[in-house]
């Protein structure tokens, strides 16, 4: 039984509960310079940074094909967003509102769970920033992909197109969300099994996720293999402190096997 106590939150934890931390940033796809101390050396390096780029644009193809493929399983359409038809108008029938009880806190090095009743939802300004958001992500190279029920988004994801982390190779599942409406209908579960093939073909070793703390939402990421990030990202621990910093790597691990 949720409380429906609203809690006034703190700014910072009013906008992790809008986007698990969405990240808008501006940075190149891809970047990296070779310099020789010879004439040799640097036709040498030339070479390799071409081959490097052909691998490069092989990997975007191939996330591309992955993205691009429409599917429609038990009457919902999986498909690609582009910048363009992104606008309030999209989401003009997603419902956000969630009951939140209980929530997952680090105490003393051990994770717990407390109560902490809020009601989360969004404003007109939240859906603002979040167009702009998914807007700019897909024009830096990123990945936006939305669930459609009768012609109506009732789900989406975004995976950023920056690989962080060093040898983790993380790519961050910047946000995922299903319209209250269509929860348990395993939406999620398509659109976050669609976002960590996308991550894969791109050369990602592990999706990051800054994770709402809600025990529902924790539950979610549990049951998808998810576990606690083995490299926090400062970014976003600062953003978000009550955020869960998770990782997920079997899916990905499997596709890059492939």
């Amino acid at each position: 039984v949720f409380n429906t106590i609203i809690q006034i939150m703190p700014s910072v934890d009013r906008l992790h509960r809008l986007f698990c931390f969405y990240t808008c940033t501006g940075g190149k796809l891809f970047a990296g310079m070779y310099t020789g101390r010879s004439g040799t050396a640097y036709r040498k390096g030339n070479e390799s940074m071409e081959q490097r780029k052909e691998n490069q644009a092989g990997e975007v193809v191939r996330a591309d094909a992955v993205a691009n493929c429409q599917k429609k399983t038990d009457g919902v359409l999986y498909r690609q967003l582009n910048a363009d038809e992104i606008d309030r108008t999209l989401f003009a029938h997603f419902i956000r509102h969630q009951n939140v009880t209980l929530c997952h806190r680090r105490v003393n090095g051990a994770w717990v769970i407390r109560e902490d009743p809020f009601i989360d939802d969004w404003t007109e300004e939240d859906y603002r920033i979040l167009v702009d958001c998914l807007k700019n992500t897909v024009r830096t190279g990123g990945f936006v992909y939305g669930a459609f029920v009768d012609g109506v988004l009732k789900g989406f994801t975004s995976v950023e197109a920056e690989l962080f982390g060093g040898d983790n190779r993380y790519l961050d599942l910047s946000c995922i969300h299903v319209s209250e409406d269509m929860r348990g209908r395993k939406i999620g579960q398509t659109l976050f099994r669609a976002a960590a093939d996308w991550a894969a073909q791109r050369g990602a070793g592990k999706l990051y996720i800054s994770a709402h703390s809600a025990v529902e939402t924790q539950a979610f990421y549990r049951a998808m293999g998810c576990v606690e990030a083995q490299e926090y990202n400062k970014e976003h621990v600062e953003k978000e402190p009550y955020d869960c910093q998770l990782e997920y790597s079997k899916g990905i691990s499997k596709t890059v096997m492939k």
